[in-house]
């Protein structure tokens, strides 16, 4: 069998201290420097860092007060997203709803096609109130979108499946929602690995993520479980070298694009959602993002890329705290920006 391991290295590095915490007694950190070379991450692993000192702590009131005084002005809630959300025009009229889930565009996009979808009208859910029909809702509603799209601009065909959960994972808006969009190329990191796949497709006529699934599930050491059976099977796998803390990987069995995806594989995948949630909700996480690396639309992928996502922890909520990098920055190597850069040259001149 063809080891998809290839370029996988590790190495430990040993930091020493004498450390107050120890009354200025020796001690030691061991950082482990973790490499794939398939995905291109490096990360750095130390586990003694979850126990520093965080000056900024969180409480739960602290979250139910933002609950409590973002609720009677959320756009999303339903007496307001009637009259205070937008409408899609020319490739679709109005909304798009399924079950609780209703689907429209973004605001502020930063993508030509980009909506945003929401869970249900609860302003609020907990990640162990998250059930795989909610998901699963917005799943449909989320690849109605994408069908619309593509029908209307063949061009726009790779779809992407995102979830800020809480101002610590860049969510600007409580109620739970997700934004989709359809570009007409791939992001950079996903540009990386639909070549790398091709590549290795090439070199040992093998499916690297199905490859890979079968060498994890051997050696036992990342492998989490997997829902369902066959082809319609969503993996789910703790990642070699993540993104971010807690991170699980969710391979689908047989399909490469998010647009291809049956109702049997909807349901698993919300269902593998579902159970990383409550563990999440378990480990003292409250704060999360998800995002999908999909091949094209019809875009014949399917011998050599698999569909994914990546789920990462965040930090958990805490007042007055919140982040400007999301799914974008953390999953797809492209940072959004909201300032112009001959804007910041102009305002700078001045003090120069």
């Amino acid at each position: 069998m063809v080891n998809p391991n290839f370029g996988r290295e590790k190495h430990v590095e040993v930091a020493r201290l004498l450390s107050p915490l120890r009354g200025f007694a020796a001690d030691e950190h061991e950082i482990e420097c973790r490499r794939d070379a398939f995905t291109g991450v490096e990360c750095r692993i130390n586990v003694a860092r979850s126990k520093r000192v965080k000056q900024a702590e969180d409480t739960e009131e602290e979250l139910v007060e933002l609950v409590k005084r973002t609720r009677d002005e959320c756009f999303f809630c339903p007496e307001r997203l009637e009259t205070a959300t937008p409408k899609f025009t020319g490739f679709y009229e109005g909304r798009i709803v399924v079950g609780r889930s209703c689907a429209f565009p973004n605001l502020f996009p930063f993508g030509k096609y980009h909506a945003v979808v929401t869970f249900s009208e609860d302003h609020f859910l907990d990640l162990h109130e998250f059930a795989a029909e909610l998901i699963a809702d917005n799943l449909r509603a989320s690849i109605a979108f994408i069908d619309a799209v593509h029908k209307y601009d063949e061009s726009a065909k790779y779809p992407i499946w995102n979830w800020n959960h809480l101002p610590p994972a860049a969510a600007s808006i409580v109620h739970p929602h997700v934004q989709v969009l359809v570009e007409e190329r791939p992001t950079p990191f996903l540009r990386r690995l639909l070549e790398n796949s091709r590549k290795y497709f090439e070199e040992t006529g093998r499916n690297y993520w199905r490859t890979l699934v079968e060498e994890e599930r051997a050696a036992g050491e990342r492998f989490i479980g997997e829902v369902g059976g066959g082809d319609d099977a969503v993996v789910a796998l703790a990642s070699f070298a993540p993104l971010g803390n807690n991170e699980v990987m969710l391979i689908f069995r047989g399909a490469s694009s998010l647009a291809d995806l049956n109702e049997r594989q909807i349901g698993n995948f919300a269902e593998c959602l579902v159970r990383v949630l409550r563990c999440y909700k378990e480990s003292g996480v409250n704060s999360f993002n998800v995002t999908t690396f999909s091949g094209s639309i019809n875009g014949g992928e399917d011998a050599y890329y698999s569909l994914h996502a990546r789920i990462i922890s965040r930090p958990r909520f805490r007042a007055f705290y919140t982040s400007d990098t999301g799914f974008m920055e953390r999953f797809h190597y492209e940072w959004v920006i909201e300032t112009m850069p001959e804007d910041v040259a102009r305002r700078m001149r001045k003090f120069f």
